[in-house]
């Protein structure tokens, strides 16, 4: 049964199933957001899930998660998070994935990343900066990832460790419409990609899923070997830092990042460093830009919540970024701007989560999200 017809049957079940959708769905809701337990107790929480995104249109799934403080210490051991969530959209589209940020206790090791498997069209504009916006090419395959890293605190709020980066893309098929031509594409017959490397990350957040006050910096390198069991031999390079202070008032957080990666040798096109998405510059198509490097810097401020409301918050956000073949190649009349706002509504007043609704603004038209958690 395809996948359209899968999520059609769900749509028409909660349409005509009141009293097993419908009716129980409100307070089923109403128990999590309206939870009382203390912020220390571990909970599993099962949710429905509907988003949307430029790169998925609608999209209904279920999120499992735990957030929860290892030994209930909430002094001294940050939040930490496991999350299982799976959907379907209106355009074919599958995902389910693990994401992990597990602090152990005395917050002394690390373990972040996540494993992933996707039956997700996508549309390839291109690679580099002039890449056009017309005609795209769609790109139909299935794919695997698992990426980990096994960090270990070496002072204070200082992580190194190792880096693990598998993944596997099949069954790629390029739909090419009329009047675009394609050259031959590094990886267009599929392959698998397998990097070790190393990580340093510095954190002092307490939340990984809304950070109030804190910093975060990791620099890694992967080195993708055939030696690894990789088909293609390159380098990459990834920098992440974010900046996290309250702006006056307890509710008002302003939050900043610097995204960089650079990479090195045979790149497969479908593991260039991607350019927009819901979480790096809002607004732009997911790889509506795509290359070897990409540089970003996004800025952005929350009211968590608003000051009349007590569920009730919202964001503005602006940033710009740019890719290039090198770094050297990395030229100012190519950056792309994004800017935009949002609500938000706390959905977990125990644990500060909230779900949030994006509209960025781009000069290539707008884009429309609706997530759980911030986008950095």
């Amino acid at each position: 049964m395809s996948i359209r017809w899968k999520l059609s049957l769900f749509l028409c079940w909660l349409a005509a199933s009141p009293t097993q959708a419908q009716l129980r769905l409100p307070r089923f809701i109403d128990r999590i957001i309206n939870d009382t337990a203390s912020s220390a107790e571990s909970r599993i929480l099962v949710l429905p899930t509907v988003g949307f995104a430029p790169e998925t249109s609608l999209q209904v799934g279920v999120r499992a998660f735990s957030l929860f403080h290892t030994r209930h210490d909430t002094t001294v051991n940050r939040l930490s998070e496991v999350v299982l969530s799976s959907f379907v959209t209106l355009k074919g589209q599958f995902s389910a994935q693990l994401e992990n940020a597990v602090y152990t206790d005395q917050n002394r090791y690390f373990l972040l990343g996540k494993a992933q498997y996707q039956q997700f069209p996508l549309l390839f504009f291109g690679i580099g900066p002039d890449a056009p916006a017309e005609l795209p090419i769609l790109v139909e395959s299935q794919s695997a990832q698992i990426r980990q890293r096994f960090l270990r605190q070496i002072r204070g709020n200082w992580y190194a460790g190792v880096e693990f980066d598998y993944q596997s893309i099949w069954n790629v098929e390029l739909v090419v419409p009329n009047g675009r031509t394609l050259a031959q594409q590094i990886g267009q017959a599929g392959g698998r990609t397998v990097g070790l490397g190393l990580a340093v990350v510095y954190d002092t957040r307490k939340n990984v899923l809304n950070v109030r006050r804190g910093a975060f910096l990791e620099v890694g390198e992967l080195f993708y070997r055939r030696g690894f069991g990789s088909d293609f031999d390159y380098r990459a390079i990834v920098v992440d830092g974010r900046l996290y202070r309250p702006l006056g008032r307890p509710n008002r957080v302003l939050a900043m990042q610097i995204y960089g990666t650079v990479q090195r040798g045979t790149v497969p096109f479908y593991s260039l460093a991607l350019l927009g998405g819901e979480s790096l510059l809002r607004g732009y198509y997911l790889g509506r830009y795509r290359d070897k490097t990409l540089l970003t810097t996004q800025a952005e401020v929350r009211w968590l919540p608003f000051g009349f409301s007590r569920r009730f918050g919202g964001n503005i956000f602006a940033g710009l970024g740019t890719v290039a073949p090198r770094l050297a190649d990395v030229q100012t009349r190519n950056l792309r701007w994004v800017a935009g706002g949002g609500i938000q509504f706390l959905l977990l007043s125990s644990k500060d989560v909230y779900l949030r609704g994006d509209l960025g603004f781009t000069n290539e038209g707008t884009g429309l999200y609706f997530s759980l958690g911030q986008a950095f």
